[in-house]
């Protein structure tokens, strides 16, 4: 009986470490596919490529850079056969047989080529347009002395990268946004596809700015039920979002449906705090470390001063009841400035007890300054608080006067230049 450790050789794998060049060479001579006259006319090349990988890198007459662009000229050219052929030697011989042994150096270094001018990763903002370029001859020169398993390593992970830079440009064009516009935006390209699949699960057609995106979010939380903070008894932003779909463009192009798959899946991971309607959209976008930069919209200043100046504008047609003449406007100031409920109209009675009210408490014009600065439309401020800093001035003695009693003098003032509504028996 054999003794249990006893190894036959024919089990031992022995680990060829020559480039890759060096073994389609020996297995096209040994198989007869690579005869003298090829074999003479590869002695022949091997030179001329030194020198010119030598000096295109740095100098001919120096040894050492002879001996780096002996080293690159190898890895160049098998480089070159084990990408044609798959790793097959049969093929890579044929390949040594029918091309030049210069053109498969050249044709290492296209790929080499090919591989640097590949984005890095999936940000827009942190890629080169242009492709190769002489800037990227030094990064060049480092990629031809490295090996086969690090150029397919990379070659992998920056075939990923402009996968779902490709996915990002198809989507965002279907939201009337082009590469050029995404390359000035220089967002995460997995940024751009969130965004535009939740804008298409609202409806949307095109890409938004913050105030559309703001929209959007609004209208997800209204499709999942969310759209006020939840009440006692309502379903949880998690059992919402768990019951809620993001569905993939059903045009999507076969090649990008994977990449795009595994951004969804993502957004799925999002949607309890997205669909959180007690989390300001602002605060969770725009201020939310975790989701900082991870959706896109696009950057419109003018766009958000514009809606800016119509909110303003519709809470301020709302505080005012619409109204803008001079007398609606210094009621409501006076108002404030006392700590009343601001109104645009007072009757007499109202009138009086206002008076008494800056009488007791004092009359603070800050407060109706602060009112103006906080709440008036932009375009209207500086003429509001030149009304109010007018009134003030003629009006603050009258008002706090403690002579007069019966309030004849405040009340005639008031009537004058605020809005009183008088009284049923014809005053004033």
């Amino acid at each position: 009986m054999p003794h249990r450790s006893a190894v036959a050789p024919s089990a031992v794998a022995l680990h060829d470490a020559r480039p890759f060049f060096e073994k389609a060479l020996h297995y096209g001579v040994q198989h007869g596919l690579i005869n003298s006259a090829r074999l003479d006319a590869i002695r022949a090349d091997a030179p001329k490529g030194m020198v010119q990988i030598a000096r295109y890198f740095g100098s001919e007459y120096l040894r050492p850079e002879l001996e780096k662009a002996r080293a690159r000229l190898v890895n160049l050219v098998s480089l070159s056969l084990e990408h044609s052929s798959g790793g097959d030697l049969r093929r890579a011989a044929e390949a040594l047989r029918d091309h030049s042994f210069l053109s498969r150096s050249k044709g290492g270094s296209d790929l080499l080529k090919a591989l640097i001018a590949m984005p890095q990763n999936s940000h827009f903002g942190m890629n080169e347009r242009g492709g190769f370029t002489d800037k990227h001859i030094p990064l060049l020169g480092d990629w031809t002395l490295r090996s086969i398993a690090e150029y397919r390593a990379e070659l992998m992970q920056r075939t990923a990268a402009a996968q779902v830079i490709d996915a990002a440009v198809w989507l965002a064009d279907e939201l009337g946004l082009d590469a050029d516009d995404l390359e000035d935006a220089a967002p995460d390209a997995e940024a751009v596809i969130r965004t535009v699949l939740l804008t298409l699960a609202t409806g949307g057609s095109r890409m938004p700015d913050w105030v559309g995106f703001e929209k959007t979010i609004a209208a997800l939380r209204r499709q999942a039920g969310g759209g006020n903070p939840p009440a006692k008894g309502k379903k949880s932003p998690a059992t919402r979002a768990a019951g809620f779909t993001i569905a993939l463009p059903p045009q999507l192009p076969q090649a990008f449906v994977e990449v795009v798959e595994a951004v969804r899946q993502s957004i799925l991971a999002d949607l309890p705090r997205i669909l959180d309607a007690s989390v300001p959209v602002r605060k969770l976008f725009d201020q939310t470390p975790a989701f900082i930069g991870r959706y896109f919209w696009i950057e419109d200043g003018l766009s958000e001063v514009d809606h800016h100046d119509r909110s303003a504008s519709e809470a301020w047609h709302q505080l005012t009841g619409g109204h803008s003449d001079d007398s609606s406007l210094l009621t409501l100031f006076l108002g404030v400035a006392a700590g009343a409920a601001p109104k645009t109209l007072l009757t007499e009675k109202g009138a009086a007890t206002l008076v008494r009210k800056i009488r007791k408490s004092g009359l603070q014009p800050a407060l109706a300054r602060a009112f103006i600065r906080d709440h008036a439309p932009l375009a209207n401020q500086d003429d509001y608080a030149d009304l109010w800093e007018g009134f003030v001035e003629e009006a603050q003695a009258t008002l706090c006067s403690d002579r007069d009693y019966e309030l004849k003098d405040a009340l005639a003032l008031l009537r004058r230049e605020c809005n009183v509504k008088p009284s049923a028996g014809g005053r004033g």
